[in-house]
């Protein structure tokens, strides 16, 4: 037994070195993925965001009273960077533990293939699934008195979406020996829409929009939203995919 663990302790190590450097690819990913996202963050959603506080400025005349904890100035700049960064770096080393467990089992083929797959997974569980049930919001939407509420049904949201796409990939590697990879892979992700689906329904419906709130401002900032999401993903994808696939290659040679 003691042989055998000795033996197994070389590729062990090989493979904890390997996840080590996927996780500094990921965080590393995560953080140009971020900064991307807030760059066309900052050139497409920050204009409505100061249309949004401007309508609550003029429909509030009180706003104008209370006092500016953190200027617009900092908001669209260092503090979006900093948050962007942080959450970047956050988010790539989630996406490279998840993806260094996952290799091998549910994604195949080069690593660039599995990092696409996974971050556009991501992206449908964590990103679109709960923009269509609970969609973002501008300033000047929303009362205060609920604030918890819709804070904790947008993640409610988003940890059933994620349990539910882990469930639906569970559900595919059962059925592969009897259905074939593709059949296997379409019934689990048609059980996830059903699922992901009734879900939804059964969350509290949210709606605090006013009817005065100019519909073109609110469309423009949720679709800039939905699109900065989506560049932090694909970005993430591309850079870690090819940043792992190094790493495959160099531990492999």
């Amino acid at each position: 037994m003691t042989a055998a663990i000795c033996s197994a302790s070389p590729a062990t190590d090989a493979r904890l070195m390997v996840v080590r450097r996927l996780l500094i690819v990921g965080m590393v990913a995560g953080v140009l993925a971020g900064l991307a996202a807030a760059l066309f963050a900052r050139l497409a959603i920050e204009p409505s965001v100061d249309l949004a506080i401007a309508f609550e400025a003029a429909r509030d005349a009180m706003h104008h009273d209370e006092p500016e904890l953190v200027s617009r100035a900092v908001q669209k700049g260092t503090g979006l960077l900093v948050a962007a960064t942080c959450y970047g770096a956050a988010l790539g080393g989630i996406f490279a533990l998840v993806f260094a467990s996952l290799t091998g089992r549910v994604l195949h083929g080069s690593a660039r293939a599995g990092s696409a797959w996974l971050a556009f997974a991501g992206f449908v569980t964590i990103a679109l699934i709960p923009a269509l049930k609970y969609p973002p919001n501008p300033p000047a939407v929303g009362f205060h008195e609920t604030i918890q509420l819709r804070t904790a049904t947008f993640f409610a949201c988003i940890a059933l979406s994620v349990a539910l796409a882990s469930a639906a990939a569970m559900l595919a590697r059962r059925l592969q020996p009897r259905l074939g990879r593709f059949d296997a892979r379409l019934v689990a992700l048609g059980g996830y829409g059903v699922a992901v689906t009734l879900v939804a329904l059964a969350l509290p419906v949210i709606n605090e929009v006013p009817a005065s709130f100019p519909a073109t401002l609110l469309w423009t900032f949720r679709i800039g939203a939905l699109a900065t999401q989506a560049i932090l993903w694909a970005v993430l994808a591309l850079v870690f995919g090819a940043a792992a696939d190094r790493v495959f290659r160099e531990a492999a040679g």
